[in-house]
């Protein structure tokens, strides 16, 4: 029999961490009942640790599905041991082929207490840069950006946290890159901290001579609202802000 105690509890972790993450997220609630929707959901759970080894031992019987307007999800599920608290762990998006998620880190899940503001502030600091450094690498697979880096361009684009990041890029930018300050993050990832935006204004100047220099482009790409290190702050408009929306559950 169904525990529509534990239901609600899961159900109501999941809007209060929606209402807690930076930018405008929605809840839905699977039950047991949804086994065909469970069933697909777990396939596209994209994770490969704490959030794996639970569903190998334990198939998704109920979820909390966390989602944004781009079409970034979450998924909160059952800890099922001694320890309160719920896990949560990225969806992959299902528009991608599956061929650009090989070589590209997982942007493994978290277990969280069963504070969800505290769990907020876990997701916000670590999963979610996580997910969009995995996913940003992703899409540039999936458009061909890696082979354009690979044929004498580096595409250098901005990340949620602040940092700079480039993909798959040759062995000689590599080297230019790591000299400027670059930290190598994975398999074929280039970062450079925005800790402090003077030296990473410096670094991006710096760098794209020296690459000039060997034929190689350099390209900065950010988006709207978001100023590159160059770029003088006063042509910058404020982007509006988005209200925070919880979205009624299905039951």
């Amino acid at each position: 029999m169904h525990d529509h105690e534990t239901s609600e509890r899961l159900a109501s972790y999941a809007d209060v961490l929606a209402g807690e993450l930076p930018g405008a997220w929605t809840t839905s609630y699977l039950p047991p009942e949804a086994k065909d929707d469970l069933a697909e959901l777990a396939d596209r759970i994209w994770d490969l640790d704490i959030v794996a080894e639970a569903l190998a031992k334990k198939p998704l019987q109920q979820a909390a599905v966390l989602s944004r307007p781009d079409g970034a999800r979450f998924v909160v599920l059952d800890r099922h041991d001694d320890s309160d608290g719920f896990l949560i762990g990225a969806v992959a998006p299902r528009n991608l082929p599956d061929e650009a998620y090989r070589g590209v880190r997982e942007p493994n899940g978290l277990a969280l207490d069963d504070d969800p503001f505290q769990g907020a502030e876990q997701v916000a600091g670590h999963l979610l840069a996580r997910y969009e450094t995995s996913l940003a690498q992703v899409r540039y697979k999936t458009i061909g950006n890696v082979e354009l880096s690979r044929a004498g361009q580096v595409v250098l684009t901005w990340q949620p946290d602040g940092s700079l990041a480039a993909f798959a890029v040759g062995e000689r930018a590599a080297a230019i890159l790591t000299a400027n300050g670059f930290v190598r993050d994975g398999a074929d990832v280039y970062r450079l901290s925005g800790d402090d935006t003077a030296v990473q204004a410096r670094a991006v100047r710096e760098v794209g001579p020296q690459l000039e220099a060997h034929g190689i482009a350099i390209v900065v790409q950010h988006p709207s609202g978001r100023i590159a290190p160059t770029t003088t702050a006063a042509t910058a408009q404020p982007a509006p802000a988005v209200p925070r929306s919880t979205a009624p559950r299905s039951r």
